[in-house]
């Protein structure tokens, strides 16, 4: 954990177009007993109630899930490049089913309780503070209901303060 040091809000350089996007991160949650991550590549970082928040969404299929809602803080960890087959393995492989956090080789570490990795080379702790489903009726186009969601399974939206950023 000494190797993260907090930095502030204006520094913070990244592309989210990018670092969400392409490199993808791990949505991570819960808590020193017992914890799960899982790959992301749909997300927003901005500004809402005069709050820094990133907007997450989570199926509700996703064993993180049951995490993410029974926690009231998580982490959102970006890798560097390297850590790509290792995200992608996250992403494709339930925890119900296998500890993929020990099977990855990939270390857990704690920021005032909140899990992170510590390969990670940029930590987002968050704080949740809105959450709604993603609802069909609400679609202004049409088109991406049926693109995305032809099971039914909508994420549910997940709006959260950014209380911290730490980097190596």
């Amino acid at each position: 954990m000494d190797k993260f040091k907090i930095i502030d809000f204006k520094d913070l350089k990244l592309n989210p177009f990018e670092k969400i996007g392409n490199e993808w991160m791990l949505i991570t949650a819960g808590d020193e007993q017992k914890q799960n991550a899982m790959t992301a590549s749909w997300g927003a970082l901005g500004v809402m109630w005069g709050k820094n928040v990133t907007f997450v969404g989570i199926r509700p299929q996703r064993y993180t899930k049951e995490f993410v809602d029974k926690n009231n803080k998580f982490s959102l960890c970006f890798f560097d490049k390297s850590h790509k087959k290792t995200l992608s393995y996250f992403g494709s492989v339930s925890g119900r089913n296998e500890d993929k956090i020990k099977t990855s080789g990939l270390n857990v570490v704690f920021n005032d309780g909140v899990p992170m990795f510590e390969e990670a080379s940029l930590v987002l702790v968050c704080k949740k503070l809105y959450k709604q489903e993603i609802k069909p009726e609400c679609f202004i186009d049409p088109t991406l209901d049926s693109k995305w969601y032809a099971n039914h399974d909508y994420h549910d939206l997940y709006i959260s303060e950014i209380e911290k950023i730490l980097v190596k």
